[in-house]
């Protein structure tokens, strides 16, 4: 990789020898509302030379030779524009795009997507944006430095199992779709961007909407939504190859291929790639391999677009965290942790003999999670008339794999099976090797009729989607050779139908004026049955209606500023577990979610500033309290009260052509109003097994930090190199529901260093080289964990575990563009 770099480097400054001693620049902007259009791109079509726009939507082209020139502009949902320039040019040129007649892939996400006039919180992170920080960690490390984001990383690199909260909302309450179709799986409504490893690659913008957002498809968004929309019709042939690599053995190689417009109508794109970490977690690795290809067919008024896309993963497993004991290195601590969790003599040398910050407690060499989940979409859009345009798509979605463990000395009741038999002894348990299955398909249909005509816009969409998922668990190994190989020892079926309907309307009542009104209509069928993993028999058939209506208005204080207000209503049914762990008797119940947003939004000639107020006040609630069921799983109860509330500000402020700045601060308090915390009492002789409850009023939220902020601070000092400190501060959070600071995560300042230079050769479109130094001021600091505890023998107990992150650490990335 070093070798590979230098070389590189040498080639990019051999080539900047020759420069040129005129400089093109200027604006993209839209040709009627004059807002600026970062991300356009721009080629001189005669050197075949290229410069994208930054957030301002100002691009500079050094080093031209004097002469005519044309300036093939290009921008998503905009007329291509041929602009004749001649060197050198008299000031900056000022470049309009017109919207263009013609269907784009922008139709797709057109319906589930916020815009300027939308009185919702919102940010989009464009393709140059996603580009600059891809060194081919998982998206929800891409997305850090938008506001109100935390995310954390099992095996402390960002590669792997990964995770993400906005607002203090984890990823089972974040309602994912790639464009417009749900990626959240159906029934723990988590996330798991491990499934399809660098799919930023193949992305050409990201919408994070904060709180209840517009109507979409799929789960609830009960905190945030995530619209991601894939690679969008590209004219142009190209070819381009990203090899990046680094720290703790990481390497990642994507190749990605186009065939620009042919015929005038047809558009195919391909990518594969490859990543390899060996994670800072011991053992933690990671290796993974994802694809994505589409084909398109553009007509006037007709696009018609196929979508396939997915992953492999092969992940090391480092989900249990590392005990605070062994962070605190405290030899005495940690033999009671080892006696609280029942470890042989093995794991307990293992956990007094790891390093502090990178203990994982399984050995095992296959200790892995397997999965491959492969994804087909077909989109299809059709203009009709002047005002309407509608779209239909079609998805599957196939998933299947394992995760395997070993389990020492494990009871053969605990599977079902009888104890053994041999000559005169009786063994009721053994050492095992088990696989924990996931087989599920998951199809659907989604739609949306689109209205535009003067002052009125309507969309009439909505989706029908199924879920079926076969769970099951296998004995393929034990040290009783009388235990039947590969023995199913649990297995059931779950079947989930989830429908909706929404009707968008926005009206625009004066220049300065207009109003939106969002409602849903959701239906939820879910039943699953047979035998879960603690051998208990499940029977699970409910059944959810959900209104969910959402309003609001926009007024424009003048052309680059505007005040919005919205109220919205989520309602979210409860996820798998809820109901496979309730007790008998026990029916989880929906939660309730209303959302006030009041914000501000300026854009200027050189900056950008967002202002937000919210309030997400809930009704039931799911939260863990500590209690367990009969087969000692933990469970959530609804909490009648609770609330998020705080402030947002965000922006971007270009200081100079050197330097630009962007930040996000949010300050925010997050309480529930009557919390009962439950602990089991197993007497002092450890002989008794009571309930005990404690109950706190106004305590905090869970892992919802009061304070974070996130920094870009941007520095330029020639023309295509560029050096930018990022800078995450996340305030202390809490471990549990009780507002206990020995039960937190202490707050932590990370600092990275990006830098990428670039040049555009006459004989390529670009070589870049990328450097990412993370973690430079070696914050040793935890992102996520874990607590459990009880009574007994006089004492109270408390085991608390957490994820460390990995210290300094760099990546460096090289990309051909042809």
């Amino acid at each position: 990789m070093f070798k590979v770099v230098m070389v590189a480097t040498a080639l990019l400054w051999s080539t900047g020898a020759y420069a040129q001693q005129f400089v093109i620049d200027g604006t993209v902007e839209d040709a009627k509302t004059h807002h600026a259009l970062p991300g356009a791109t721009l080629e001189v079509q005669e050197l075949k030379r290229v410069a994208v726009a930054d957030e301002f939507g100002r691009f500079t082209l050094p080093k031209v030779s004097a002469g005519d020139y044309t300036l093939a502009v290009r921008f998503l949902g905009y007329t291509v524009r041929l602009e004749k320039i001649t060197v050198p040019t008299s000031g900056a040129v000022v470049i309009a795009l017109e919207e263009s007649p013609q269907l784009t892939d922008e139709v797709v996400v057109f319906a589930t997507r916020a815009n300027d006039k939308s009185p919702t919180t919102f940010s989009t992170v464009n393709k140059q944006a996603i580009q600059k920080q891809n060194f081919g960690q998982d998206l929800p490390m891409l997305l850090n430095w938008t506001p109100s984001v935390v995310t954390t990383s099992d095996a402390g690199t960002g590669i792997g199992y990964t995770g993400i909260r906005i607002r203090g909302s984890d990823a089972t309450r974040i309602n994912v779709t790639v464009n417009g179709i749900p990626y959240n799986d159906s029934e723990s409504q988590g996330t798991y961007w491990v499934d399809i490893p660098d799919i930023a690659s193949s992305s050409q913008s990201i919408q994070v909407q904060r709180g209840v957002g517009t109507s979409t498809n799929g789960a609830g968004a009960f905190g945030a939504s995530i619209n991601l929309q894939t690679n969008t019709r590209n004219d142009a042939p190209y070819a381009s190859i990203t090899t990046s690599g680094g720290s703790f053995g990481t390497l990642r190689n994507t190749l990605s291929l186009g065939s620009g417009l042919l015929n005038n109508h047809w558009v195919v794109d391909a990518r594969v790639s490859k990543i390899k970490s060996d994670g800072f977690i011991d053992r933690g690795s990671s290796d993974l391999q994802s694809y994505y290809f589409s084909g398109g067919y553009y007509n006037k008024g007709t696009m018609l677009k196929a979508v396939v896309f997915g992953g492999k993963e092969r992940t090391y497993q480092a989900w249990y965290g590392v005990p605070q004991s062994r962070l605190n290195n405290d030899e005495e601590a940690m033999l009671t942790t080892a006696s609280n969790e029942g470890w042989n003599e093995t794991q307990t040398q293992n956990l007094l003999n790891s390093g502090s910050r990178t203990f994982n407690p399984y050995t095992y060499k296959n200790q892995v999670d397997d999965y491959r989940q492969d994804h087909y979409q077909l989109h299809f859009s059709q203009r009709i008339g002047s005002a309407f345009t509608a779209n239909a798509a079609l998805h599957y979605t196939k998933g299947k794999g394992y995760y395997e463990e070993y389990k020492y000395n494990e009871k053969f009741s605990s599977y079902g099976l009888p104890a053994v038999q041999i000559g005169d002894s009786t063994i009721a348990t053994s050492d095992i090797i088990r696989r924990r299955w996931l087989d599920n398909d998951f199809y659907g249909v989604t739609y949306s009729l689109n209205y535009d005509k003067d002052n009125l816009n309507m969309i009439l969409g909505g989706a029908w989607n199924r879920y079926t998922g076969d769970h099951f668990g296998e004995i393929i190994w034990a040290q009783v050779s009388a235990v039947p190989t590969e023995y199913r020892y649990y297995f059931n079926n779950a079947d989930k139908r989830d429908a909706n309907v929404y009707l968008k309307t926005s009206y625009q009542f004066s220049n300065r004026l207009s109003g939106y009104v969002d409602l849903q209509v959701r239906k939820i069928l879910y039943t699953t049955s047979g035998i879960e993993n603690k051998q208990n028999a499940l029977a699970v058939d409910v059944d959810f209606l959900f209104f969910n209506p959402k309003a609001g208005v926009t007024y424009s204080l003048s052309q680059s500023q505007q005040l919005y207000a919205s109220f919205g209503i989520a309602n979210r049914e409860p996820v798998r577990d809820d109901f496979v762990d309730a007790p008998n008797g026990t029916v989880p119940k929906r939660e309730t979610l209303n959302n006030l947003e009041v914000g501000y939004r300026k854009a200027g000639k050189n900056y950008a500033l967002n202002v937000n107020y919210y309030l997400m006040d809930y009704s039931n609630q799911l939260v863990l309290t500590g209690k367990v069921n009969d087969v000692g799983a933990s469970l959530r109860a609804n909490v009648d009260k609770s609330y998020r509330t705080g402030i947002e500000v965000d922006g971007t402020i270009r200081l100079s052509d050197k330097f630009s700045w962007t930040a996000n601060v949010t300050l925010s308090k997050n309480k529930i109003k009557n919390f009962d915390e439950v602990l089991y009492d197993y007497g002092a002789d450890f002989d008794q097994y009571n309930e005990v409850k404690r109950t706190y009023a106004s305590t905090d939220i869970a892992f919802s930090p009061n304070v974070i902020v996130g920094s870009g601070f941007s520095y330029r000092p020639i023309k295509n190199l560029e050096a930018t400190w990022l800078a995450k501060y996340v305030g202390s959070q809490y471990l549990d529901n009780t507002s206990n600071k020995n039960r937190s995560i202490n707050d932590y300042m990370v600092n990275d260093l990006r830098i990428t230079y670039t040049i555009h050769p006459s004989f390529m479109r670009e070589i870049g080289v990328s450097g990412l130094l993370n973690n430079f001021l070696n914050e040793k600091y935890e992102s996520n964990g874990y607590t459990w505890g009880y009574l007994g023998g006089g004492s109270e107990y408390r085991e608390n575990y957490y994820f460390p992150q990995a210290g300094t650490n760099f990546l460096l990335m090289l990309t051909l563009k042809f």
